[in-house]
């Protein structure tokens, strides 16, 4: 079989060299970070369809190749069929051979845990069913009024300064704070554990830093539910007849936590700039032609949470949208790009509501705690300040990595209630 892939990971140019921080790495192979990735991931997209196809090699940072699915049929296959597609990163040649080193910027993300995302089969099943059975006994209406109280909260701070990046002083926020108490450590909520979420799956320098302070914090939490059980989930993990370690239950709290966090703090983003930013978008919410669920769902569709996930690698030497993939390969579920799919969506401008085949939560519905109230802190903020507006002359989008959301978003209004 013949691969794309050339060069050796890695071999990257140095610092000074011209050619560092193009968007064309070696091989000729496009690069899934830098300038184009984040400032342009569409155009990105559109290019590597026009090239490759439905599925198109890529470089990840430090030039580790990778397979990128772009159609939405092709990552329903990957995603659906474990016997060739597996969720064990162990199998990763770049692991195998040391191409891809333990303090890569993307190690929180891909390197191997005992939880349920890296497990197929038996296991997979045991862990995730520990996983549905504890979010089963979450409260939802004591969801919702940990979403109206932190949300007023964080209101109060800044409602009558008539101004406020919504991102960094709402939605980065709010879903912490909803998450700590349903995890049954409000107390460990700070500034520090926003940020190290934020950061840890970045592909940042600082990215195994930040998740070591994540899994510190969940470490100190099962060690005290251990002694005294508490009526919050990371006590139903613990006690769950699934028996799990206490690594098992730290690496799942934290799974659950900043699969929540991230796809949350980024949709509550990304809805915000919409609204606030896209003329016709607000003009139908206003006028009452769309619901605020429907909004949701509009932004799905064209701003996902993520753009992209990294999590199944080849079993075997196999073939998938034209392309030969070699055992071992990495593979990503391109959620973005799927949804943007021309042969399941030819008109990008069409009106998607009622439609949820988009990939945003990949191939299952969303399973995380508060899903089902995610447009309630859009309703708070039209009944605090109904007259918000962006900022006019400000940059308020932007994306890293395989995160998809706006990075700020300056507002500005004259009364707050």
């Amino acid at each position: 079989m013949t691969t794309p892939f050339h060069h050796e990971p890695g071999a990257v140019p140095p610092p000074q060299c011209p050619a560092h921080n193009l968007d064309i790495g070696p091989g000729g192979l496009r690069r899934l970070y830098g300038p184009e990735a984040e400032n342009n991931p569409a155009g990105l997209y559109d290019k590597l369809r026009a090239e490759h196809g439905t599925v198109a090699p890529v470089l990840l940072h430090g030039d580790v190749p990778a397979w990128l699915v772009l159609g939405h049929s092709e990552n329903l296959h990957l995603t659906r069929t474990p016997s060739q597609f597996s969720r064990d990163s162990r199998r990763w040649r770049a692991l195998q051979d040391g191409s891809v080193a333990p303090d890569h910027p993307l190690a929180p993300i891909f390197t191997w845990q005992p939880v349920c995302v890296f497990a197929d089969g038996a296991k997979h099943e045991r862990q995730r069913g520990a996983v549905t059975d504890s979010m089963e006994r979450i409260d939802t209406r004591g969801v919702r009024r940990h979403i109206n109280r932190f949300s007023n909260r964080l209101v109060n701070d800044f409602c009558e300064k008539g101004t406020a990046d919504l991102v960094s002083q709402f939605a980065e926020h709010l879903p912490m704070m909803v998450m700590c108490a349903i995890f049954g450590m409000p107390e460990e909520y700070d500034e520090r554990l926003v940020q190290a979420a934020r950061d840890m799956t970045r592909g940042t320098e600082t990215a195994v830093a930040s998740n070591a302070h994540v899994v510190a914090v969940l470490t100190r939490l099962v060690e005290r539910r251990r002694a005294e059980p508490a009526h919050d989930f990371a006590s139903w993990l613990v006690e769950h007849p699934a028996t799990m370690t206490d690594i098992e239950v730290v690496e799942h709290l934290r799974l659950i936590l900043i699969a929540a966090y991230e796809s949350t703090a980024n949709l509550i983003a990304n809805v915000l700039r919409m609204v606030l930013t896209d003329p016709r978008f607000r003009a139908r919410l206003s006028g009452g032609h769309m619901t605020v669920p429907e909004a949701v769902e509009q932004t799905l569709w064209d701003e996902p949470p993520f753009t992209a996930v990294f999590g199944r690698w080849a079993v075997g030497d196999t073939e998938l949208g034209g392309q030969q993939i070699k055992a071992g390969d990495a593979l990503l579920v391109g959620i973005a790009p799927a949804n943007t799919d021309p042969a399941v969506r030819p008109d990008l401008g069409a009106d998607m509501g009622g439609n949820r085949a988009h990939l945003a939560f990949s191939r299952r519905p969303p399973r995380v705690p508060g899903t089902g109230h995610r447009p309630r802190h859009r309703r708070c903020r039209r009944r605090r300040a109904p007259d918000a507006s962006a900022r006019p002359g400000t940059r308020a989008w932007g994306r890293a990595n395989c995160a998809g959301s706006a990075t700020s978003c300056p507002a500005i209004w004259s009364s707050c209630r």
